[in-house]
């Protein structure tokens, strides 16, 4: 796979970094700098938008990220997908402040690939 092929929009399921693991859905926009860097922008529960940077490399994708919480503090953490196919990503990702005990997980599925939406 080449990074060319990563750009695109993605339905998401995951579950959260806690010993609840709370699942969540959202939507995951992936897009390319002019140095060939991953922009990643996420929209979870059509509410809590995300933003990050990244890298590619041997069909893994990780993203620092960070958004504004509720409480109006920035919170950071890492993701790491690793690149099943060009249209299906598996990955695992952590928070700074979240539960050092548990790892979120995330499965991300492109757009128009799949029989029907995840998120509506």
């Amino acid at each position: 796979m080449t990074i060319d092929q990563l750009p695109g929009t993605y339905n998401i399921i995951g579950s959260n970094q806690d010993e609840e693991g709370i699942a969540y859905k959202g939507m995951l926009e992936l897009a390319l700098d002019e140095n060939n860097r991953i922009k990643a922008t996420w929209l979870i529960n059509n509410s809590q938008e995300q933003l990050g940077t990244g890298f590619f490399k041997d069909n893994i994708l990780v993203i620092n990220f960070n958004y504004k919480g509720n409480d109006a503090i920035i919170y950071k953490g890492v993701v790491v997908y690793k690149c099943i196919t060009k249209d299906v990503l598996d990955g695992f990702w952590s928070e700074k402040h979240g539960n050092p005990l548990y790892l979120g997980e995330e499965r991300c599925y492109r757009i128009g690939t799949q029989k029907r939406e995840l998120v509506n």
